[in-house]
């Protein structure tokens, strides 16, 4: 026998939750399916969990560094165990309190299982079906294990095996020098693991400018971290001390034997089971759902929210999605997708916060562009908190005099961007917020003698 409801949405991710409160809350009938964790990533093994134990990492970091500030501690030793359970209290409490919010949630009917379309406007759920005339697909994405010589002969971790991890690794190697990689490799080697982060591009996180890429590399290297870029050759072998990673470097040894091997190297959509040729849902080459400037696929009545469309990569982008979808269908707004300014961050210690434009980026449209930057040792903040380490960097239209994009590459820097981001996002010129009077001592409070040292950027 077909169920029908007004909306089924399939995923309990980022998007698919406050979705259903919203449109049980206009009295329609809602059925949510998930297959495994309410939350997603970001709850179950992203976010929340990584966070927490770089926050467990920083206090032994700091610990370490008591001397500094004239604290005497003694000997600093890592519980990995009560770290790791840490971690998973801030998980399972965030996500038990999701699960009764939906088990609560009048006219929501919550189902476990694997959702598969059996048509375009049905889908079945471990034999049973039904159908609405609105479809939203939130089912998230996973860790890519890469197509490497002899990957599939060794042991490997990703970032689901780190959050669990109740052991610190006598040598983690850490493939991939991106933003989950780095972060994993600072924080296990703060716990007092050996790191070694292996990258096949000439330098981590490549899509940033050299600059930030080349200070990143130099706080990780100041910490005992080993960093091989240029790794053209990764392959993997069994070793009597773990495993063999070939790195085929022009510099230093050709293998790196580490007792643990983390594979960061990307993630990949959960849509390769959901049966959406049947549905006729066109993805891209990726698997990536394809969808419009308001999140809807190819087939009407089917919308896409998260990781699985490809449109962006956070938790905060899968959130905007839920708004941009409610807004439109629910409150008559005209909400889009290329409205959407993204802010980031990569949380390393100091962590580096990013909206709009590298200066790379910005120059190769071929404007003419103001840059300016300033060290952290300028900032107050930072000098007495002891922590230094990084830059600020923002880059304008000469022209217009409108912001293009910022890094802010140091204590406070992912708290620091938003400034810098609400008036991107405002469209406000330069002027108003060099205007604005910052509060002293802050990380922010550097940001209009930045704009002050904006200057032109010569052409190539």
């Amino acid at each position: 026998m077909m169920r029908n409801f007004d909306a089924i949405i399939v995923g309990a991710g980022q998007a698919g939750p406050p979705l259903a409160g919203r449109l049980t809350a206009a009295g329609m009938s809602v059925a949510l399916i998930e297959r495994k964790l309410v939350g997603g990533t970001c709850v179950n093994t992203g976010c929340m969990p990584t966070k927490t134990l770089v926050a467990s990492a920083y206090a032994a970091h700091l610990a370490r560094r008591a001397a500094d500030f004239g604290i005497a501690t003694g000997d600093v030793t890592v519980d990995m165990p009560a770290v790791a359970a840490r971690a998973r209290k801030v998980v399972m409490d965030a996500r038990s309190g999701n699960e009764r919010w939906l088990e609560g949630m009048a006219g929501l009917t919550f189902l476990r299982g694997h959702a598969r379309f059996t048509g375009p406007r049905t889908i079945a759920v471990d034999g049973e079906e039904m159908t609405a005339p609105r479809i939203f697909l939130n089912v998230g994405g996973r860790a890519i294990v890469p197509d490497m010589p002899g990957v599939g002969d060794v042991p490997h971790l990703d970032n689901t095996d780190m959050v669990a991890l109740e052991q610190i690794p006598e040598h983690l190697v850490v493939v991939g020098g991106s933003y989950v990689g780095l972060e994993f490799a600072q924080m296990y080697r703060r716990f007092g693991a050996a790191v070694t982060v292996v990258e096949r591009g000439e330098r981590l996180i490549a899509h940033e400018d050299a600059e930030v890429s080349d200070a990143v590399r130099g706080i990780l290297e100041d910490e005992g971290i080993t960093v091989r870029t240029g790794a053209n050759c990764i392959a993997f072998a069994r070793h009597a001390d773990g495993v063999a990673v070939s790195v085929d470097c022009q510099a230093g040894d050709p293998k790196v034997i580490g007792s643990h091997v983390l594979l960061a190297v990307g993630r990949r959509p959960n849509t390769d089971d959901l049966g959406l040729d049947l549905a006729g849902i066109a993805t891209d080459a990726k698997g990536y759902v394809t969808v419009d400037d308001i999140l809807q696929t190819n087939v009407p009545g089917v919308w896409a929210l998260g990781d699985c469309n490809g449109r962006g990569a956070f938790t905060h982008t899968a959130y905007n999605d839920f708004e941009i979808v409610a807004a439109n269908l629910l409150d008559h707004d005209d909400r889009t997708l290329s409205e959407r300014l993204v802010g980031y961050a990569l949380y390393t210690d100091p962590p580096l916060g990013r909206v709009g434009m590298t200066q790379a980026q910005a120059e190769k449209t071929g404007r003419p562009i103001l840059v300016s930057k300033r060290p952290m040792t300028r900032v107050g903040r930072a000098i007495e908190k002891g922590e230094t380490k990084g830059f600020m960097k923002i880059v304008a239209d000469a022209e217009t005099q409108r912001i293009l994009g910022a890094a802010i590459l140091g204590t406070g820097g992912d708290e620091a961007i938003h400034g810098i981001l609400d008036m991107m996002n405002a469209d406000q010129p330069v002027s108003a917020l060099r205007w604005a009077v910052p509060i002293h001592p802050t990380v922010s409070e550097l940001i209009p003698t930045l704009l002050l040292g904006l200057e032109p950027v010569a052409r190539a």
